[in-house]
């Protein structure tokens, strides 16, 4: 437990927007704060100066701040950079909701800082802010079977994952929840043995591919 409650947390889901990303695996992040929205009762909105959708709220005396960028996912440094300067917060509040594609679907891990392991979205965040050191939930969405890693990312679930998907998404945003009155470390403990037993994660495992559109919207 936290000597004292949080009083805020940034809780940025990454993707890629458009109607054809929507439930595609490497949107997972949207969709974790989007049902946090929906839980909260906050409503998105766009922000002339964030390249993002973004809501604030309060949750048991804390405030919730949820951010989607709308750049692509290779650009999702920009809003995140951008959002912390507006609200002039710091990385210390930031937790980022990202796919994992070294991670079995379903499997999630809790990380306090770290390197991007190929993930462009990531890449992206941790060039705006200069640092490694800010809060990421890695969220599974397991290696492909067959074709390139970006076809895996970009598709959409199997019929299994989607029955499983709403379980899983609402356990990403308790994770959320959950740091705002408890230590990281004990959050660790709780969801990565949880959500990880019997699985050793690849020695070399990464996200080597591109993941995400050859487009970018202007800023």
């Amino acid at each position: 437990m936290l000597e004292k409650q949080r009083q805020q947390i940034v809780v940025v889901g990454l993707g890629n927007p458009g109607k054809q990303y929507e439930m595609t695996r490497h949107n997972i992040g949207f969709l974790v704060v989007r049902a946090l929205a929906e839980k909260i009762g906050i409503a998105f909105k766009d922000h002339r100066r964030i390249s993002a959708l973004v809501g604030k709220g309060e949750h048991e005396g804390a405030t919730v701040h949820l951010v989607m960028p709308t750049t692509y996912m290779n650009l999702s440094g920009v809003a995140v950079q951008q959002y912390l300067n507006y609200y002039k917060l710091g990385v210390e509040d930031l937790l980022v909701i990202v796919d994992d594609v070294a991670l079995p679907f379903g499997k999630m891990r809790l990380r306090p800082l770290g390197g991007a392991g190929g993930h462009n979205g990531l890449k992206s965040i941790e060039q705006h802010l200069g640092t490694q050191s800010y809060l990421r939930l890695r969220m599974g969405v397991g290696d492909r079977d067959h074709g390139t890693l970006t076809d895996h990312v970009l598709g959409g679930f199997s019929v299994e994952e989607r029955k499983a998907l709403p379980a899983f998404v609402d356990q990403g945003g308790a994770v959320a929840l959950g740091l705002l009155s408890h230590d990281v470390e004990s959050m660790m403990q709780e969801f990565n043995a949880k959500n990880n037993k019997n699985y050793q994660r690849p020695r070399a495992a990464r996200q080597e591919n591109n993941h995400e559109t050859e487009e970018e919207e202007p800023l």
